[in-house]
């Protein structure tokens, strides 16, 4: 049963467990998926002492808008200061996080932006850059992103709002070739995507990450900081799936000047895109570097 909490702008539902009084954890799903992503690796966690807080992002689950006025944004920058609420909501500090794709590009606002609660870093499935939509981008890469273009066309909003469950299989599928998903799991996390906001949410993120739909007002001072990256300015594990068919893993390759503090960067032979549902122990384990003496077990 899903725990709740007020910030601003949202009424964020969150799952938390293990020990009460461990080191804390916030486990940050991506997009399409759901707090369910981290199952795998909660046990592992909680052998280790951790105390982990999984919130369902704008648009995803139980969570919702406080205002129905508020424009529904998927920006980063919007996702990164929810994030930061929700810390201070909780009064969790000294908090290792770990996002797995949105979650990876909110931790990166964090971690940037809204240093002080943090221990540290653990980015999965995306890498840290300038958030602007003239940005370089190489074909490879923009052939991988098929899909954040085919939202900006009717069609693609229809099939968001009316076939969003076939096409966020066949998302899984191609992201991480190989990976033979339940289909209980996929259900699982489908069912977070019946969220009212969902869809509007999910086409403002891609509209507005290339330029083709403002963003919300409210989030723009921390846009425009976002513009040039600021340093990352916590620990940061970066931790990429070799066969990512959605970032590619050369999205991550060659940002050691944008770390201000310690920085390293793996990357996960055989696998794709969803690290923790695909290799648990291994995300458990690069989590558990910036927990003190912990091993996984």
């Amino acid at each position: 049963m899903s725990e709740f909490v007020d910030t601003p702008v949202l009424r964020v539902a969150y799952d938390v467990s293990g020990p009460a009084h461990g080191q804390p954890v916030l486990a940050v799903h991506g997009w399409p998926d759901d707090i369910h992503c981290w199952d795998g690796v909660l046990p592992h966690l909680h052998r280790a002492g951790c105390r982990v807080y999984r919130p369902y992002l704008r648009g995803f689950g139980p969570t919702r808008f406080h205002s129905p006025d508020r424009p529904r944004s998927g920006e980063i920058g919007a996702l990164g200061r929810d994030l930061a609420d929700f810390l201070d909501a909780l009064d969790l500090r000294d908090v290792v996080v770990a996002g797995h794709d949105w979650g990876a590009r909110a931790g990166y606002v964090l971690g940037s932006l809204f240093p002080d609660r943090l221990r540290a870093l653990v980015a999965m499935s995306a890498g840290y850059s300038t958030n602007r939509p003239d940005a370089p981008l190489p074909y490879s890469l923009t052939h991988a992103y098929w899909y954040e273009w085919f939202v900006a066309t009717a069609r693609g909003r229809r099939a968001l709002d009316d076939d969003r469950r076939d096409l966020c299989r066949y998302l899984w599928t191609t992201w991480s070739p190989g990976w033979d998903f339940t289909e209980s799991a996929f259900a699982q996390a489908a069912g977070a995507w019946d969220n009212p906001d969902w869809a509007e949410v999910s086409v403002h993120a891609y509209l507005h990450r290339w330029g083709e739909a403002a963003g919300d007002p409210a989030y723009q001072d921390i846009e425009d900081r976002l513009a040039e990256p600021p340093l990352i300015r916590v620990p940061t594990l970066v931790v990429h799936g070799e066969r990512d068919g959605d970032n590619l893993a050369s999205t991550t390759e060659g940002k050691d000047e944008l770390f201000a503090d310690a920085y390293r960067r793996v990357v996960v032979p055989g696998i794709g895109h969803f690290p923790p549902r695909e290799e648990s122990r291994a995300t458990a384990e690069a989590i558990l570097q910036f927990v003190p003496s912990t091993t996984v077990r």
